[in-house]
């Protein structure tokens, strides 16, 4: 008796866990996030996008992941793994050269992999370092 109320907890709490984990990737459907920290540069945030922000859209159904790196439109494909997350190498969708900010955003995506919430904030991270941090700008 004692080890079917055991392995009931368990799979109780192994199914909970599965939930949570896509629970938390279906926050970053349905919305576009714009790009409010990026680690690394030595130069201050405003200094690298002075005018627009790098911004980021999931596409649940295709994979895919697109956006501006604040200067030239890119599109990736995205894998997902419970909390983990790896995208595929970013393609510009234009090729207008604006400085040295967009390779940096481009760069620090392939390094990518993980991402967590925080408030209504998207960190995507690098094991458990957030790189990059995002805010919703549209629904």
């Amino acid at each position: 008796m004692k080890i079917a109320v055991i392995i009931a907890f368990m799979a109780m709490v192994l199914a909970d866990s599965c939930n949570r984990a896509a629970s938390s990737a279906d926050g970053l459907y349905g919305t576009t996030w714009e790009l409010e920290y990026i680690t690394g540069p030595r130069i201050a945030f405003e200094g690298l996008f002075p005018e627009k922000k790098p911004q980021i859209t999931f596409d649940q159904e295709t994979q895919k992941v697109s956006g501006t790196d604040s200067c030239n439109g890119y599109s990736a494909d995205y894998v997902i793994e419970e909390n983990t997350i790896s995208f595929g190498e970013p393609g510009p969708t234009t090729m207008m050269f604006c400085g040295g900010s967009e390779r940096q955003f481009l760069q620090m995506m392939e390094k990518i992999d993980g991402f967590s919430f925080e408030d209504d904030k998207l960190n995507l991270l690098m094991g458990d370092i957030p790189m990059m941090r995002f805010k919703k700008v549209a629904p």
